[in-house]
């Protein structure tokens, strides 16, 4: 069956949740603000929601209408296809948002979808009331300018939720965004990796199960794999092959710091239960004390933001610490999230090469990112 899925995305990931959709093979049929609608099948719903490391959700797109009046939206909701894909224990519950519509009472378009959606399972299954205790199905109604998106979300808890972190500290970065931040800086199994300021070790366990090719949601589950309509047979299949894919033979080498004591105990605990810990060296330190040892290595990092008092002494002598390590050697490269607009000038004393405008939870951050120069050759 042809499917029209939406993959979505933090705002600034549009791009690179775009080529790993590309990458799995599928055509791209739109790419807005936040989401990536293409064309798949019930194959998709499943590789998609295993194998994307950046995008938030997969959802399941019902369809798209315009609706000026309450009846307009109950009509077209009800002649949607709801049967191919509720069951009729289908446990459902509908979410609505509004902005610039006529239609903007938002518990009100919730009310009509959902009495849409049981009015068609009515009509089908030829029952006047429904159980509810079998599979859950999220649906969304996003109403935009008049315009209506229906959806179902295929996978529960969001994306980022790999189910490897078993302890936290303060300010962790999402698994989504630090998947993206290794993916902009196209490091490669083979080039030394740093993060000298890893906290939960977010950003090395990211880069370390992309260098193993491992997928990001092989060990956790989703709502669609309760799904009729999404046969189990696939989901076996799909897991499987991943589980194949993985390749313990990648020469990945990844060393991550803090000077925390509890944030590197934290980051080793969440690097075994994700499965690489072995090809990540962790440590307490603090990286004005890094050496460097190699040509061409690569800093990719989340330092603390100056948001708590007393942290700006701190994050100056970061910042000085990795303009030192740039300066000694002009062929590594750095790649840096900050809500700080001075860092170029008052860290680097010079322009990235490239910048990107992203968003660390609600904080909106820049991601500099410097390039080092090819070492010579001998």
């Amino acid at each position: 069956m042809k499917l029209e899925l939406i993959a979505t995305a933090t705002f600034g990931l549009e791009a690179v949740v775009k080529r790993e959709i590309e990458h799995l093979g599928y055509k791209i049929l739109k790419s807005e603000d936040a989401k990536i609608t293409f064309l798949g099948d019930e194959r998709a719903i499943v590789r998609s929601n295993l194998w994307l490391r950046c995008a938030d959700r997969v959802l399941l797109k019902m369809g798209e209408f315009t609706a000026l009046e309450f009846e307009d939206l109950f009509q077209q909701t009800k002649a949607l296809a709801w049967e191919e894909w509720i069951p009729i224990d289908g446990k459902f519950t509908v979410n609505a948002t509004s902005v610039k519509s006529k239609l903007h009472s938002v518990p009100a378009c919730q009310s009509i979808v959902k009495k849409a959606i049981v009015e068609k399972l009515r009509e089908t299954y030829a029952v006047e009331t429904f159980e509810e205790t079998g599979a859950e199905y999220t649906v969304k109604a996003t109403i935009l300018k008049d315009r209506v998106t229906i959806t179902i979300d295929t996978s529960g808890a969001g994306l980022h939720k790999r189910g490897y972190r078993v302890r936290d500290v303060a300010a962790p970065v999402k698994e989504t965004l630090a998947a993206a931040m290794v993916q902009l800086s196209f490091w490669r199994s083979g080039r030394l990796m740093l993060d000298p300021c890893c906290g939960s070790g977010t950003i090395a366990i990211e880069a370390a199960m992309a260098g193993r090719n491992i997928a990001p949601g092989l060990s956790r589950k989703f709502a669609s794999e309760g799904w009729e309509a999404v046969p189990q047979t696939l989901w076996k299949e799909e897991r499987k092959a991943a589980f194949e894919a993985i390749d313990y033979d990648a020469e990945v080498r990844i060393e991550a710091s803090d000077i925390d004591k509890r944030a590197v105990e934290a980051a080793r605990e969440n690097a075994i239960e994700a499965g690489v810990d072995d090809c990540i060296t962790f440590r307490i330190d603090d990286v004005a004390n890094y050496k460097v040892r190699e040509n061409s290595g690569i800093i990719i990092m989340n330092p603390p933001y100056g948001e708590r008092i007393g942290e700006k002494d701190q994050i100056e002598a970061i910042y000085a610490a990795i303009a030192r390590i740039c300066k000694e050697d002009p062929t590594w490269s750095l790649f840096l999230i900050t809500t700080d607009k001075d860092f170029e000038k008052k860290a680097m004393g010079r322009p990235a090469d490239r910048r990107r405008k992203l968003y660390n939870g609600r904080l909106e951050t820049c991601y500099y990112q410097y390039h080092g120069r090819k070492p010579e050759k001998k």
